[in-house]
């Protein structure tokens, strides 16, 4: 497998790109997400995946690993290919698919064309567990809440709640509402644990 590309950068649009490599091209089929970050600079390093098929060998091309990763994760999901998959990492930042799939939300991910109900769901059942193991919640959430987090934990445990426990139901309030303030989290905690 082509791990990476690293040449410089002949062509651009928002859907592929062509790197030369010691004089011979690559057309590397890209997001708009890779897209919004190809620096500006000739030269330019893609994290590939290359699909093969029996008519076709398909290389597409990020910018991010952690996006590279989560390509190949909706490939593994029956119903995802792999124009859905980058439709989807077109249409949605990484860390929200991440989070849509940690939370369960059908809707964000059902927004996606080409994604039915069923598909979603799914993507959701399959990827769930992976998510979670994978990326630390804590990533998912914004970080400026995190103090909030904190003190709302502390709260709980001296309230007498498990810990571990406790962090699930906080993150789950913390990914529904950002900006919760500390008195709000420990209400909706309390009302889920």
């Amino acid at each position: 497998m082509i791990a990476h590309l690293q040449g410089k950068l002949i062509e651009k649009s928002p859907t592929e790109v062509i790197i030369d490599c010691g004089g011979v091209g690559y057309h590397v089929n890209i997001s708009l997400h890779t897209y919004s970050l190809l620096p500006q600079s000739e030269t330019i390093k893609l994290f590939t995946y290359l699909q093969i098929k029996e008519d076709a060998h398909t290389l597409f091309g990020f910018v991010e690993k952690s996006e590279r990763e989560i390509f190949k994760m909706l490939l593994s999901v029956s119903g995802i290919g792999a124009s859905i998959a980058r439709t989807m990492l077109s249409s949605l930042e990484p860390k929200q698919i991440i989070q849509a799939l940690a939370v369960g939300d059908t809707g964000t991910i059902q927004s996606i064309k080409g994604i039915g109900n069923k598909t979603a769901q799914r993507a959701i059942l399959d990827l769930k567990d992976k998510v979670l193991k994978l990326y630390d919640l804590d990533e998912v959430s914004m970080s400026q809440s995190n103090t909030n987090k904190d003190e709302a934990l502390s709260a709980l445990e001296v309230l007498g709640f498990n810990r571990k426990l406790a962090e699930k139901v906080v993150e789950k309030v913390l990914i529904s509402d950002p900006q919760a303030s500390v008195e709000s989290i420990i209400k909706q905690a309390l009302k889920n644990l």
